[in-house]
């Protein structure tokens, strides 16, 4: 599906192919910055044109999670978690953002962690470093979502600038569906830190 025309999109769509994993069969799209190197995804159920109220996920990269099964954070529990769902429904998308570190980089968050072990919390950790508590943005999952054809939303997150980032760009977002994981001992304290200081809406 064609861009509106309101704006200028930020990605293009650049190749797709079905992709078999544990939690069954899925679609994958890439799509590529126009004006940058950063390649994202689109990783979806069943038929997403036109859908509405369409359960999703907008999910940003984490590669010490998500490849190194670090327990720090809970990003690799929440996107199995978004994988299952949209599967056991047989519709969905997870948007999958490569904005590693709340928009720092993988090598500024590893510098974060060194911040946090000498005991600063995830917030003060990113502040001593120079950069905003989150960096992240949600134009280019909503380009995508518009590439897709995707009316309205369902969005899986426990983080309210989530929503009202996808709403600054102009994607209808129905409702917010709780997304939350196991705590335990070592991802406690970021979990906590999240909850008091980024607001995000999660019961500790």
């Amino acid at each position: 599906m064609s861009d509106s025309g309101e704006h200028k999109p930020t990605v293009e769509r650049y190749a797709e192919a079905e992709l078999p994993s544990r939690f069954g069969a899925f679609r994958v799209v890439v799509y590529r910055e126009i004006d940058g190197d950063k390649e994202h995804l689109a990783v979806t159920v069943g038929d997403v044109d036109g859908a509405e109220d369409l359960l999703i996920r907008v999910h940003s990269e984490c590669l010490t999670g998500e490849a190194l099964h670090s327990i720090r954070c809970d990003c690799r529990d929440q996107l199995d978690l978004a994988l299952e769902r949209i599967q056991s429904i047989g519709t969905g998308a997870v948007i999958y953002l490569r904005q590693e570190g709340r928009g720092i980089g993988l090598g500024n968050k590893i510098r974060a962690y060194a911040k946090q072990d000498e005991g600063l919390d995830t917030v003060d950790a990113n502040l001593a470093l120079g950069f905003e508590d989150d960096q992240r943005g949600y134009r280019v999952a909503a380009d995508i979502l518009r590439d897709l054809g995707v009316g309205s939303v369902a969005l899986m997150t426990n983080n309210p600038r989530k929503v009202q980032g996808l709403e600054n760009d102009g994607i209808k977002v129905t409702r917010r569906e709780p997304h939350e994981v196991e705590v335990h001992d070592h991802n406690r304290e970021y979990l906590k830190t999240k909850q008091d200081r980024l607001l995000s809406l999660i019961h500790i």
